[in-house]
């Protein structure tokens, strides 16, 4: 088995198994654990600033990507979006939202490794996590030249072959072959954004699967002061 095959056809649902099994182990074995360990009381610094360009960067940017690989490729030319048209839309979200992350996680990084009361209270894998994170952002904007080369000459080749292979591993026929003539940039950004989901219920990632969407519609909480009850009574 040649490399190509086992870290794109293999690697794949490895990633997949200890993505859901582990989340579910951790979930049902180790729910204290099961939370963000906010470092916000430690330090306020740029955390507010930092905290929501990784939030809203982070959730566009894996929305983004299930939205253009994930989706069927008919569906987007059903709805009036043509290859090129798709490929230039991929581009600009991506420069955006990926820049937004960056700077996010940029901050959250040092953060982590210069703040002296933050980097005591912080894990191996807290730093571990958003390293890779750091290293897969930059892999992934760093792929936009070539991407913005491959729009300049009408070739949507790349983004097709990368769908092409997600519905072939969602479908359980994986065909990494596609990904051979794949520059090798791309190949290395996949691998790294598997991997990251592979160490997903190691870390303190796994708070999105219980994040609270429904804060923002919840009725307001009526609270009543020791005082006044006692006035009243």
């Amino acid at each position: 088995m040649n490399l190509l095959k086992l870290v794109f056809g293999v690697y794949p649902y490895i990633v997949l198994t200890v993505f859901f099994v582990g989340s579910w182990i951790r979930y049902d074995h180790e729910q204290y654990t099961w939370k963000t360990d906010s470092s916000m009381l430690l330090s306020r610094r740029h955390m507010v600033l930092a905290s929501n360009l990784f939030h809203v960067g982070i959730i566009s940017i894996f929305l983004g990507h299930f939205a253009g690989l994930v989706l069927p490729h008919a569906l987007w030319i059903a709805l009036g979006v043509s290859d090129m048209a798709h490929q230039w839309l991929a581009i600009a979200a991506g420069s955006v939202f990926g820049t937004l992350c960056l700077v996010g996680a940029t901050i959250l990084w040092l953060r982590r490794v210069f703040n002296p009361r933050v980097r005591a209270a912080s894990r191996y894998m807290d730093n571990a996590i958003l390293s890779l994170i750091l290293v897969t952002l930059l892999l992934g904007l760093s792929t936009l030249p070539v991407s913005i080369g491959h729009a300049g000459h009408g070739d949507a080749s790349v983004m097709l072959a990368l769908a092409a292979w997600v519905n072939s591993v969602v479908t359980l026929n994986p065909q990494p072959e596609l990904l051979a003539d794949v520059e090798p940039v791309f190949r290395l950004h996949m691998f790294l954004g598997m991997t990251v989901f592979l160490l997903f219920p190691f870390s303190r990632l796994v708070h999105v699967w219980t994040a609270p969407f429904t804060y923002l519609g919840r009725a307001y909480q009526i609270v009543r002061s020791k005082r006044r009850a006692r006035a009243s009574a």
